[in-house]
């Protein structure tokens, strides 16, 4: 009686649990992982373009934003400009170019409210495996969910899960800092309850974190002093696209946003190839407009001339010039020097001077990680990641009916996504118009050169365990978003680098319903 009342339990539950935000999902088409900015972006795409195939979005966290729900730290703001940085079905109507983390938040969750899009999430499922098999042509997804672990099984796995670690991010091991009286924070661990008004805080880092973090932290009366062990180029921008307002009245709300999202597109492509093509010349130009900004006998020279070309890193944006705002009216400053060891008051550095502090933020860097930490099967055997390679920036050799949503490092990271997520509803389209089932890129020339051809040291430190990029098209990624658009929207889907197959596909019923009875037992 009791195993007769289980099964009747467990076939409920099957039938259920699809319509509910359960901890199980039926066989569907296509699992997208993450429901961040690539996420939602994933879901518009599938629902505009594929409007037959069936599929169910798995988020790690109990709500929608990914990046822009896990940081707190104050001033969070894009890093892009929001015309690009926004989806292109779905302008953006802030007055503000570079915006505010809950403004962001906010346009990413009515975007998905406005799409029926929720419904379709899962939350609090935090994939741990994804196993591929050629016998059934699906994925089996495992995620652990309040303990359990629940099985999904899909045709087609989208990975937008973004490229770090959300647990935790990168803090050196620095000596000494267990003697240090005060805290210690990590920005991606930011306490929302913490009061800096009148405490001296010091900032460890030169990148994009801490320059955004070091002039607000000076607003909300802090005593700031932003140390680097070398500098990062700096660009300040308007904070409001005048041209962009000009377009608003002259034309609708959508034109308007396509106008300015093409006019951004152009300006930051071309400065990325100036810089390339001309580093003398651009570092030349970077830094005649920082001089412009602060006192003329500040020390730019020390504090802000990277020892790398522009580019090599990503460059760092400030909007209305704020950082050097702080520094001009003595609100911050910038100290470049190497830390010897942490005391019980603060920092000593390698030159003998010392820096008191009550709070010490480790703005220094993160981790990558690409799919959450999620291991990868094929045919029983682990993906070793370092030994793929990209494919169009969209897909891994060697890994069937699997995409992944990475954006761009030297422009927007919607930019790509978009596109991304455009060119897997193309092949799906393609694959349903053949009859075909199963999709792998495949290459004799395996890649050589890092995924991402960045000097940065979050980029260093996890290059050997990355998937690689070819010599050239279609296994090298590239940074251009016009030759993507050529490629990913209107480029042909069938070349010799994809091999598509014609198969059986079968879901095992009675594996699941054994997996099924196994979750409702624990």
């Amino acid at each position: 009686m009791l195993q007769a009342a289980l099964l009747t339990a467990v076939l409920v539950y099957n039938a259920t649990v699809s319509k509910t935000n359960g901890k199980a999902q039926n066989h569907v088409d296509v699992l997208v992982i993450g429901a961040g900015l690539s996420g939602i972006a994933a879901g518009y795409h599938l629902k505009a373009n594929c409007p037959d195939k069936s599929f169910v979005i798995l988020e790690g966290r109990e709500t929608i934003g990914g990046t822009w729900d896990l940081f707190k730290y104050p001033g969070i703001r894009s890093d892009s400009d929001m015309y690009t940085l926004g989806y292109s079905f779905r302008p953006w109507k802030g007055a503000r170019a570079i915006a505010d983390g809950p403004s962001i938040l906010e346009y990413i969750r009515e975007t998905a409210k406005e799409h029926s899009l929720e419904e379709k999430i899962r939350f609090n499922h935090r994939v741990e495996r994804a196993s591929w098999s050629d016998k059934t042509a699906t994925w089996t997804v495992e995620s652990r969910v309040s303990g359990q672990l629940v099985t999904n099984t899909c045709n087609f796995l989208f990975m937008c899960t973004g490229y770090y670690d959300y647990e935790k991010g990168y803090t050196p091991d620095f000596p000494g800092v267990d003697r240090f009286g005060g805290r210690v924070i990590h920005p991606q661990k930011w306490p929302e309850d913490l009061d800096v008004d009148g405490k001296r805080i010091v900032v460890i880092g030169s990148g994009a974190t801490a320059v955004t973090l070091v002039p607000e932290l000076a607003k909300l009366g802090a005593r700031v002093t932003m140390l680097q062990r070398s500098p990062t180029y700096i660009v300040s921008l308007p904070s409001v696209d005048k041209i962009s307002a000009w377009f608003r009245t002259k034309l609708s709300t959508e034109n308007a946003y396509s106008a300015t999202r093409w006019k951004n597109v152009a300006l930051s492509s071309a400065m990325y190839n100036f810089c390339r093509a001309f580093p003398e010349r651009s570092k030349a130009f970077l830094l005649k407009n920082v001089r412009r900004q602060l006192a003329p006998d500040y020390d730019v020279d020390t504090h802000f001339t990277p020892a790398y070309a522009p580019w090599d890193q990503r460059l760092c944006l400030v909007p209305d010039g704020d950082l050097f705002k702080a520094i001009k009216r003595g609100k911050a400053e910038v100290v470049t020097d190497r830390i010897k060891t942490f005391t019980e008051a603060g920092l000593l550095l390698e030159s003998g001077k010392t820096l008191d502090a009550d709070i010490i933020v480790t703005a220094t860097g993160l981790k990558l990680q690409l799919f959450g930490g999620m291991g990868l099967v094929v045919n029983g055997k682990p993906v070793e990641l370092k030994r793929t390679t990209n494919y169009k920036g969209a897909m891994l050799s060697d890994v069937p009916n699997f995409a992944v949503a990475l954006g761009y490092t030297n422009a927007s990271w919607t930019l790509k996504c978009d596109l991304v997520c455009e060119y897997v509803c193309r092949i799906m389209q393609h694959m349903d118009k053949n009859q075909y089932t199963v999709v792998t890129p495949r290459t004799n020339e395996p890649g050589t050169s890092p995924l991402l051809d960045l000097a940065s040291g979050y980029v260093h430190r996890a290059t050997e365990e990355m998937p690689k990029q070819g010599k050239k098209h279609p296994w090298r990624l590239r940074q251009n978003y016009f030759l993507d658009l050529m490629t990913l929207r209107f480029g042909g889907i069938a070349d010799s680098s994809l091999e598509f197959q014609k198969t059986s596909r079968h879901v095992d019923e009675r594996a699941s319903s054994a997996e099924m009875r196994e979750s409702v037992t624990q």
